[in-house]
Formats: structure tokens, C-alpha cells, sequence
């Protein structure tokens, strides 16, 4: 997500970080190409206006005028006006579970939006993080299989979904819904409504009676970030018919743009709660304005890497392989736990986004084609040497290369390209080690089990061709 806008507006910030002084008619033509970068990424046009105005506004004061570093000063100035576009600094991702239980949720939106899916995710996410007991009812009598669906994923899952009544009405459902909430002493229940191709009057005045009938504490309009400006004009139809408290926005890792996540808080007064960043029960983030803006910028989002890393990796096994390398012990059976730490925790691309300083590192893995297969691969290629070639690399020359390679599928050069990542590793261990250590992000990554250098030979923070603000 973002990556268009994040391109544009990584190069107008550049320049302007270079630069010793800034006067008026630098940041008027970066505020240009920046208002541009917007407005390409289907930003609406009051939002840019007014974003515009006030970073110009503070970009020429007498604070950046005065700074040491003025292009520094107005990258700040942008990143705070992002988070404030966004929802501020305060603005709560989540629920709000300020209301006695049962506390009723109603999901609205239009057809296609992945409503369904969406209250699947999010129950599934209450229950396990939050510790919630969900019940999910489909209110849905129209799509064919929609009230199955929701069952199916509600097993999937492991949350409880209201039995089916062959032929009921919604509001029907609706009041057995909310006695079953009521009786079975669940947290949350979750109405899933019934969505059109377009917002239209009939829908509206049911989805209306069964608000009245609900009183949810939440109404959340799921939404595809993918229809841009149409996403923020289906938002504002829904919000001003029914009231809303919160948007849910999917397929937010298929939008590379990011104009209607943008514009959404801005045009609707409501907040963003939840993103859906992929198909698995588990891809959906809580919303954070500073995370989202870090990531615009090319900041990166170091609390997701690391409550990533937390949710997938076991302490203790990370420790331990934090405490060999240090030592100097690092063999290939070390580094096959690494690669699998990494695969435990998503897509290696969506991964690198979040780091801090490796924006050109995403771009350098597409443009090489790295991916989770190359992760797979290297797997292969260690799991075909010998328990005793795992532990010492230095026997493997060239008979032993054509074997492993062989029996992995794999060629020579791949094993050469693995030996040499793997030697490079040891290399910037031993660096750290004599210069006492990784430092407060290096510790922070190593002691949650991510890798010195991910597959593919991309450098970590921290070492030997990472990026500057992290060199020692």
C-alpha cells in the first residue's frame, strides 16, 4: 500500500534534506510536486488542499527557517500532517468496549467489499488477542450461501456462529441473535449484514431497522480501498444514512495508491479501525495513524516487525540462537532456524516495508525476484548437506556441491550464494562482537530471532551495507 505515493514523496523530501538551507521558493515547488503525488494517489481534492496549506504554512516559519537541518524539520512537518489527515496522534484503532456485554457490532457495506470474510477476522482476532467470547450472526437471506459462508469461516476460526433457520427474516435473526448473545454470556456479537452493488434505498431502510433493532455499540462500513474515491463516497452515503463509527478498509495490500485511506478520516469525521492486508484469518492490523505515516515516508513500522515477531517466534529459541551467534557458533543448522523464523512470520517483502530505511531494499528484492520461494529454496539447499556439513561449512567443495545441488534441486551457484551469505553472516556477527554489541534496534531484532541478513543477501540494520542511520 502506498507505494506510488511513497516513491513520489521519498524524492521531493530528499532533495530537500540535502539541501543546507531552505528559503520560500524551495518547499513552494516541493508543495507542488507533493500536492501532485496526492492527487495521483486518488487523495480527494479538499483533503489535498487543506494538507497542502498547512504544511506550507509551518514549512516556511521561522522554526525551519532556524533549524540546523531545515529539510529535516519539514519531513517532520509533512510526517506530523499525515498523522493528522489520518486520525491524529490519539486516534484508537480497535473497538470500543466502553458498553455492558453483550456489545453488539453491526458490519455494513456493499456487495463484494469482504464483509463476510472481514467479521470473520475481526472475531477471530477478539477472541484470541483480546480475549473475547464472539458470537457472529449473518443477517444476509439474499446471496446465495452468504449465512453458510460466515458457519464455514466461523469454524475455521473457532468462533461461534448463530445456528441457521431455513426462510427466517433478518430482523428476525437479529432478535435471536441478540437473545443468544444475551443467554450464552458471550462478550461481542457480530451482525453481518446483507450488501447491494450500489447504495440504494431499499437496503438502506433495512439496514436501518436493524440498527434500530440492534442499537449496535459499533457500526462499521467494511469498504475495498482498491475503488478509491468511490470508497470514500460509498463511506460518506453510508455514514450520513446510519451514523457510523468506524471504516474497515480491504485489500489495503493490493492498493498501492492509498488515496481512499487518505481521504477517509478526513471526508467521513469517522476513524479507520481496521486494515485487511491479505486473505489469511490473520491479516488484518489495527489501525495506527503514526504507523501508517512512517510507512508513507519511508520510516518503516519497527512495533509491527516486532509484535510480528513476537506473536511467531518463541523467546527462549530466540535467545538461544542470539547467544551462539554472538559466540561465534553460527553454522548452517542456525541459519536454517533463521529462514524459518522468517517464513513463521509472512511475506519477505511486507516484512523488509517495515524495517526502517529499507524502502530501496523492497524495491531491490522485486527488481531481483526475491520472494518466499527463494526462502524455500535455500531451505532445500541446507537440508540436502549432511548434518556434519551443516556444522562445518568449510567441507563443502566442489563434489559436495554438485550434490547438494542436485539433491535440492537447486545449482552450484545457488549453493556458492548461500555458503557466501551464510560466511557474511559470521563476519558481521564477529564486527558487533568486538564493537560490544548490536545496539538498541540490532538487540531488539536479533533477540526476537530476525535474521542479520535476510535471504537473498539483503543487509539488516546494523551491518555492513545497511542504511546509514544505522551504521556504527
Amino acid at each position: 500500500m502506498f507505494d506510488s505515493l511513497a516513491d513520489r514523496l521519498g524524492g521531493v523530501l530528499t532533495r530537500l534534506t540535502r539541501r543546507g538551507a531552505l528559503t520560500e521558493a524551495d518547499v513552494a515547488a516541493a508543495m507542488r510536486e507533493v500536492r501532485v503525488a496526492l492527487l495521483e494517489a486518488d487523495v480527494a481534492l479538499p483533503v489535498v488542499k487543506q494538507f497542502i496549506d498547512k504544511v506550507s504554512a509551518e514549512a516556511v516559519g521561522e522554526k525551519v527557517v532556524k533549524s540546523v537541518t531545515p529539510g529535516q524539520m519539514v519531513v517532520k512537518i509533512v510526517h506530523d500532517a499525515l498523522v493528522d489527515m489520518l486520525g491524529g496522534e490519539n486516534a484508537a484503532g480497535g473497538l470500543d468496549f466502553n458498553a455492558p456485554p453483550p456489545l453488539p457490532v453491526l458490519m455494513v457495506g456493499l456487495q463484494g467489499s469482504g464483509k463476510t470474510t472481514t467479521t470473520a477476522k475481526i472475531a477471530h482476532r477478539l477472541q484470541g488477542k483480546d480475549r473475547k467470547r464472539v458470537l457472529m450472526v449473518s443477517l444476509d437471506t439474499y446471496r446465495p450461501a452468504a449465512q453458510e459462508q460466515l458457519a464455514i469461516l466461523g469454524r475455521q476460526v473457532g468462533v461461534v456462529s448463530l445456528p441457521i433457520v431455513p426462510n427466517e427474516k433478518p430482523l428476525d435473526i437479529a432478535r435471536r441473535g441478540l437473545a443468544e448473545a444475551r443467554l450464552g454470556g458471550f462478550d461481542v456479537v457480530m451482525f453481518d449484514t446483507a450488501g447491494r452493488t450500489t447504495v440504494d434505498d431499499e437496503m438502506m431502510a433495512e439496514v436501518r431497522a436493524l440498527r434500530d433493532l440492534i442499537k449496535p455499540h459499533e457500526t462499521l462500513l467494511v469498504t475495498d480501498a482498491m475503488i478509491g474515491q468511490d470508497a470514500v463516497t460509498t463511506a460518506k452515503a453510508f455514514h450520513d444514512a446510519l451514523g457510523l463509527t468506524g471504516i474497515v478498509l480491504t485489500r489495503v495490500d493490493s492498493d498501492a495508491r492509498g488515496g481512499a485511506a487518505l481521504s477517509m478520516r478526513a471526508v467521513t469525521g469517522q476513524p479507520i479501525k481496521f486494515i485487511g492486508l491479505g486473505e489469511k484469518v490473520d491479516a488484518l492490523d489495527v489501525f495506527s495513524p503514526q504507523r501508517i505515516a512512517g510507512r508513507i515516508l519511508g520510516m518503516g513500522d519497527v512495533v509491527s516487525l516486532v509484535e510480528k515477531a513476537v506473536e511467531t517466534i518463541k523467546q527462549e529459541d530466540a535467545e538461544k540462537l542470539a547467544a551462539r551467534m554472538m559466540e561465534g557458533k553460527f553454522d548452517l543448522d542456525d541459519m536454517l532456524a533463521q529462514i524459518r523464523q522468517v517464513q513463521k512470520m509472512g511475506d519477505l517483502k511486507g516484512l523488509v516495508g517495515l524495517i526502517p530505511g529499507l524502502g530501496a531494499a523492497a524495491k531491490q528484492m522485486a527488481a531481483a525476484k526475491v520472494d518466499n520461494r527463494m526462502v524455500k529454496r535455500q531451505e532445500a539447499i541446507i537440508l540436502s548437506m549432511t548434518p556434519k556439513e551443516r556444522r562445518n561449512p568449510e567441507l563443502i567443495k566442489a563434489s559436495r556441491k554438485q550434490r547438494i545441488a542436485t539433491g535440492s534441486g537447486t545449482s552450484v551457484a545457488d549453493v556458492n550464494k548461500l555458503l557466501k551469505q551464510h560466511q557474511d553472516m559470521g563476519t558481521m556477527m564477529k564486527r558487533l562482537k568486538k564493537m560490544g554489541g548490536f545496539g538498541a534496534l540490532g538487540s531488539m531484532m536479533m533477540g526476537k530471532g530476525l535474521p542479520g541478513m535476510l535471504p537473498g543477501g539483503l543487509k539488516m540494520p546494523g551491518g555492513p551495507g545497511g542504511p546509514p542511520q544505522f551504521r556504527r
